[in-house]
């Protein structure tokens, strides 16, 4: 039996179910935590296809699992799906392309798995962009008996599976107090001074990081009028580093930064991170070579993927810790926009991303499957992360 020529007669098959799931997502965007119709549509495609699935997850109402286990035992396959919006934009990042990337890859591997012996899983992490639910996901274990972990993102090119760098999102809130500007200036405790020293402080701190730290951030709130001293402002910025070992002493200096700037001015100073924390993303080599292997295989020629570079900082970067995982990235578009903007928006609507959900659905089922029917391949890919793992450890 060709294994891999079954997988894509069944993607094709459905095809016409996938298209319209994605652009019914695409057309109904929803922030994260509040995907309640791109879930429901996901859950019930997986489940006519015969998937079990459990939803809510860890309490998070968008999230779910959906699961299909061979009576023969094999490696369990995970495809994580994404599908949040981006506030004022909405799917300019894709998601509606990826979740449906991943729903098709175990709907074709789910055609063959009775044969080849396994589980396949399709896990529904909302709120990527924010506060992403494979963080908690990975926190909780919900990997950890996963032998490999695949995701690919909708791009205007292919790459390879990279990079991320791990995140904190800081926020700090000062307390002062007010008082008229001009008449009374000396009975204030001015809090947008405390802001505005935090970021002199954090902008002297950047010459002694690597190029590698992204330190950057906005004032959210700064006062209400000119003549009225602020009692109150507030600062989020983003921390990010190659590695959590390198990000956790940097995100503490950002914090004692603030201190210092609230004691300056006389402030009270409240702390908390305002999104959750990235870990960084590590590519199992072993895993993206298939892959890429795969992806040559159905038509893409070696010269037009480029190697992975970094992308900022993803929640898949929590899996790639618990479990050996990829996030390569598949053209969609013939034009060059970036990510998050409204001409990449617009164009992954059309047939030409359509088409490049699908070859990605097909190219990821492809990759879970040499690794099932290759026992050498998946011993290499555990070897591999067992390494990562004594490393991190």
């Amino acid at each position: 039996m060709d294994f891999k020529q079954s997988i894509q007669q069944t993607i094709e098959q459905h095809a016409g179910r996938f298209k319209d799931i994605s652009l019914y997502i695409g057309a109904n965007p929803e922030l994260g935590n509040e995907e309640f119709l791109a879930a429901a549509r996901l859950k019930e495609e997986l489940a006519y296809h015969g998937f079990e699935v459990q939803a809510p997850v860890l309490g998070i109402e968008t999230a779910f699992i959906a699961t299909y286990k061979a009576a023969k035992p094999g490696p369990v396959v995970a495809f994580l799906a994404e599908y949040d919006a981006l506030k004022g934009l909405g799917h300019a990042c894709g998601h509606h392309l990826i979740c449906m990337m991943s729903t098709g890859a175990a709907v074709g591997l789910k055609s063959v798995i009775d044969e080849i012996g396994g589980e396949v899983r399709v896990y529904g992490t909302p709120a990527e962009e924010t506060s992403g639910a494979k963080v908690p996901m990975a926190a909780a274990g919900l990997l950890d008996d996963c032998d490999i972990a695949l995701m690919t993102h909708p791009y205007d090119h292919y790459e390879k599976s990279g990079k991320s760098l791990a995140m904190d999102a800081v926020q700090f809130e000062f307390f002062g107090q007010s008082a008229h500007a001009a008449a009374s200036p000396h009975e204030g405790i001015n809090a947008l001074d405390a802001v505005i020293q935090t970021f002199n402080g954090i902008n002297a701190f950047r010459q002694q990081v690597k190029s590698t730290v992204r330190i950057h951030g906005i004032i959210n709130h700064g006062g209400q009028a000119a003549n009225i001293i602020p009692d109150y402002a507030s600062a989020q910025f983003y921390v990010r580093a190659a590695t959590r070992q390198e990000l956790d002493p940097l995100t503490r200096r950002v914090i004692q930064i603030a201190e210092g700037a609230a004691l300056q001015a006389g402030c009270r100073l409240e702390t908390s991170n305002y999104e959750t924390s990235y870990d960084e993303m590590v590519t199992n080599r072993a895993l993206s070579d298939t892959f890429t292997a795969n992806l040559i295989a159905a038509g893409i020629a070696q010269k037009d993927i480029t190697e992975g570079e970094d992308h900022g900082s993803m929640d898949i970067g929590n899996v790639s810790l618990h479990c050996p995982a990829i996030h390569p990235y598949i053209q969609v578009i013939d034009e060059k926009h970036a990510l998050h903007t409204p001409e990449f928006r617009d164009l992954a609507m059309q047939d030409r991303a359509m088409e490049g959900m699908l070859l990605a659905a097909r190219t990821l089922a492809w990759t879970a499957c040499d690794v099932i029917t290759n026992p050498e391949l998946l011993a290499q890919i555990k070897e591999e992360f067992a390494l990562l793992k004594n490393r991190v450890s």
